[in-house]
């Protein structure tokens, strides 16, 4: 009697325990998707900012009282287009004597070319070499005095120019920092305005050290194939995708001893002027395509090492492999190492499933959300059951 009631308990006991219970239980469904390889894009994801494409900060070359303010802040300029007038009332002055200056110097010049030319005819009877060589020496320094009134002149036209102050690039001019009447100074620090060009407009990303080097290697081993252009798209702060596309302007070529990061200049179109000059942005990079698997984010977990591992069927049980990826594309991990073209990888049915643990497979695909589906039947397979049914049913009914 005694014997028999332990039997009952170990039977029991047999029965509760978790490894009698997994032996009993049928394979599990899973869904499976079929890796093959493919071409992906080599997408690198970049911290930015936002710069001018030109810059000028507006200072006078002359010295004077402001007299007019000749633009509208936040207006477009074009080249040359007149900002500020100074006072002219000196320069004006200095031009009329350069110029009074240019005349008496050419009476003299040409008194001494007089004097000179008479004194060589006379040389040998009336005039000794010695006459002739002062002769000579006071057209020289007539000469000279004539060139030297000249460069004034020219110089006091520049200044007398300069008393109209003009934008040297084409673009946004910001609010003046002076007013009419303020007293300028030529060369001074403090800028009158600021004239920015807004379109085009550059983003300098910040790409580090190590991962160039590592695209470096990738490159000289045929794992990544450079596209002729590289081009890259921006992420504004919002959130929202900027329409435009940008080209490499200058790739970097030192490291910030600062941040370990190379800067690379790109160059965006900016019509719509919704780039701004200091704003920061994210920039997706395309550098190239590479042969690697895609694999659903949701179906790959990352342990607290951060290794990748995902589930793969293999002969009717769910093998836990891990990988090696190279960045993300879209919703999917971009796997280089791990994964051979064929596996079964399980998409769903993760839940609660074990490395070892029998399954069965079911295939699935990702719709355009990155939601698993199940894969379509092919038309007619789920009609055929339905008409052979019909055709037996007279037969069993005889």
């Amino acid at each position: 009697m005694n014997r028999s009631f332990v039997t009952a308990s170990l039977a029991l006991a047999l029965s509760a325990s978790p490894l009698f219970a997994q032996q009993e239980m049928p394979p599990k469904q899973v869904g499976v998707v079929e890796m093959q390889l493919q071409e992906v894009p080599r997408i690198v994801t970049l911290p930015g900012r936002a710069i001018a494409g030109e810059e000028a900060a507006i200072r006078p070359r002359v010295s004077g009282l402001v007299k007019e303010i000749l633009y509208k802040a936040g207006t477009p300029l074009t080249a040359g287009d007149p900002m500020f007038r100074i006072d002219a009332t000196t320069y004006e002055a200095s031009v009329v004597s350069a110029e009074a200056e240019v005349v008496s110097a050419t009476a003299a010049v040409t008194q001494a070319n007089s004097a000179y030319e008479r004194v060589q005819r006379l040389s040998g009877s009336a005039a000794t070499a010695v006459d002739v060589e002062n002769a000579l020496l006071t057209k020289q320094q007539a000469d000279a005095r004539l060139k030297a009134a000249q460069a004034a002149l020219e110089l006091a036209q520049a200044e007398l120019g300069w008393t109209t102050i003009t934008s040297p690039i084409a673009g946004l001019a910001g609010v003046a920092q002076v007013s009419v009447g303020d007293l300028v100074t030529a060369s001074q620090g403090d800028a009158l305005a600021v004239v920015t060009r807004l379109d085009p407009i550059d983003v300098d990303m910040y790409e580090p050290s190590a991962r160039l080097l590592g695209l470096f290697d990738d490159i000289n081993s045929d794992r990544l194939k450079m596209n002729d252009t590289i081009t890259a798209t921006l992420t504004l702060e919002t959130g929202q995708t900027y329409s435009a596309k940008g080209e490499l302007l200058a790739p970097g070529h030192t490291v910030s001893t600062t941040t370990g990061a190379v800067d690379h200049r790109f160059r965006f179109e900016n019509a719509e002027r919704r780039l701004l000059p200091g704003m920061f942005v994210r920039g997706q990079v395309e550098m190239g395509r590479t042969e690697a698997f895609l694999v659903s984010q949701s179906a790959a977990t990352r342990d607290r090492t951060g290794k990748l591992s995902v589930f793969v069927v293999q002969d009717g049980k769910a093998v836990r492999k891990e990988l090696v990826d190279d960045g993300t594309y879209q919703n999917n991990w971009i796997v280089v190492e791990g994964l051979t073209a064929g596996d079964l990888l399980v998409a769903d049915g993760l839940m609660g499933l074990m490395d070892g643990a029998a399954v069965t497979t079911v295939p699935v695909e990702y719709d355009a959300q990155g939601v698993v589906r199940n894969v379509a039947a092919p038309e007619g397979a789920e009609t055929a059951p339905e008409e052979t049914a019909t055709e037996e049913a007279p037969a069993a009914s005889e």
